[in-house]
């Protein structure tokens, strides 16, 4: 029933630590979904008992979509949340960290009702209390991932008091590394940025503190900072 944390490393080096949440917070989630869709429901009853013979087809139609367009559409295009995960401070992702796309929003919110077998999300409990991050069967077959979604950490911008051409032309997948460096090393530690920087020794010609310093200068420099 505890969180647990899913450890990844990016194609770029970078350990991640996704805190995969738990099945308590999920089910608090889940229930705080369930009533705004029934007061979704109330309301759109509501207004549609004034239409006279078509407004139970369409109380249909707009159940329909409640039940199943509502987690599918915001997770795919508000970040993984719902309302209730956003309450919760939840996220749905991929389980490499990545964002969830809509192919995989459909696919763990399709196989929720196998999840809810044979009743009360009976086998959905028994898949999150089995396996070490929490998923249930959906998330399983979609390769998603429940996390307590984190805060995004503030935005360093490499130092901007140094700007250095680079001494040799450089082919575009240099280029791209250079700058992807410049706008996430603030975020790494002083090891892992001097790590990476070392790489780039025969570019900058110098290891250690003063081939990130160089390596932050050209990345300025590339990004037009001055």
């Amino acid at each position: 029933m505890l969180d647990t944390t899913r450890d990844v490393l990016t194609p770029e080096g970078v350990a991640l630590q996704l805190p995969a949440a738990g099945p308590v917070p999920r089910a608090v989630a889940w229930g705080i979904d369930l009533a705004v869709r029934l007061a979704a429901l109330s309301v759109s009853g509501m207004v549609l008992a004034v239409i006279p013979g078509m407004g139970g087809g369409i109380q249909l139609i707009v159940m329909f979509l409640v039940y199943w367009a509502y987690p599918i559409v915001l997770e795919a295009l508000w970040d993984g949340r719902t309302v209730g995960k956003r309450v919760l401070g939840l996220q749905v992702v991929a389980a490499d960290g990545g964002p969830v796309g809509w192919m995989a929003a459909i696919a763990r919110n399709l196989l929720r009702t196998v999840d809810m077998l044979p009743f009360g999300y009976a086998l959905g409990l028994l898949s999150c209390l089995a396996d070490a991050h929490g998923r249930r069967l959906g998330d399983l077959a979609a390769g998603t991932l429940v996390v307590h979604a984190q805060r995004e950490p503030a935005h360093a911008p490499a130092p901007v008091n140094a700007v250095l051409a680079p001494p040799l032309p450089l082919r575009p997948d240099e280029h791209a590394a250079i700058v992807a460096f410049g706008e996430r090393a603030p975020r790494l530690t002083p090891e892992r940025q001097q790590e990476l920087a070392d790489i780039a020794e025969p570019l900058t010609r110098a290891r250690g503190q003063a081939g990130v310093l160089r390596l932050y200068g050209i990345a300025n420099w590339l990004l037009g900072r001055t």
